[in-house]
């Protein structure tokens, strides 16, 4: 199998053409809005968008962990980590439980919430072009060299080469090489990017190992749940059957008194 593949975004390089943006559209096959590209907003119908930050090209799209914490928290396993990198969607499993939107440190699933019958939707690294040697629509549309595609590990030392040769053009950093455990997409940039709209606080913490930790108490509290609810049933079975004792009793003994007579 080959390694884990990525993607390196730099944002120094991004000339906001737009071209990455249309790619998507064309290959998921997703609506083209009228106005900016740049006005676009991640949703069902958005996968990637390009916003125009501090006079910067910024991409937002799924970072495809490399521990996602979307995975752990799927219960059906309708979300599934890649061995050449990509997160993907089976959405034949998915229940719609929607626990992946809450569990995405960065927000990137939406839900198709106005349709009858929704499902998840993301970026999902144009898979199906990897697993047959293409790269992402995404990157083989930019004109710039601004987004380029590759083994994550080869990538990484790009990323380190390309600071150690203009380490006044970027800041020490390659967003994504450890946050929430590593990212198969990684950033260069010449400002932090919480200052260009990616999410502030996001740790170096292996997200899963938590939500793991949390998922195994859920059958104990089933069960206790589920024990609970048994006792409380037949605690109202009980007092019913107290109650109708009680509402026959005198008619029971007023019948003995006549019988008497």
């Amino acid at each position: 199998m080959p390694a884990p593949q990525g993607l390196l975004f730099d944002v120094t390089a991004c000339v906001l053409c737009g071209a990455c943006w249309l790619a998507d559209k064309e290959q998921n096959k997703l609506p083209v809005p009228d106005g900016d590209f740049t006005s676009d907003e991640l949703s069902d119908k958005a996968f990637l968008v390009i916003k125009q930050r501090q006079n910067r090209g910024v991409r937002f799209s799924c970072m495809h962990c490399v521990n996602p914490t979307c995975v752990s928290a799927c219960p059906v396993g309708a979300l599934e980590k890649t061995g050449i990198g990509p997160v993907v969607y089976h959405r034949g499993r998915c229940i719609g439980c929607r626990y992946c939107l809450m569990a995405c440190p960065f927000s990137i699933p939406k839900y198709e919430w106005s349709k009858t019958l929704p499902y998840v939707r993301k970026c999902d690294l144009c898979y199906g072009r990897i697993v047959t040697g293409e790269p992402p629509a995404c990157a083989n549309a930019c004109p710039s060299g601004a987004l380029i595609f590759g083994d994550r590990d080869a990538l990484l030392r790009e990323a380190r080469r390309r600071i150690g040769a203009y380490p006044g053009r970027y800041i020490d950093h390659v967003y994504g090489e450890t946050e929430v455990g590593g990212t198969s997409l990684l950033i260069l940039s010449d400002i932090p990017l919480d200052q260009l709209g990616y999410p502030a606080g996001i740790t170096d913490v292996v997200v899963p190992s938590l939500t793991g930790a949390a998922l195994r108490s859920v059958p104990k509290i089933a069960f206790l749940g589920g024990a609970l609810l048994v006792g409380l049933f037949w605690l109202t079975q009980r007092r019913n059957e107290v109650l109708v004792r009680q509402a026959l009793q005198p008619a029971s003994d007023e019948s003995d008194e006549k019988g008497g007579e």
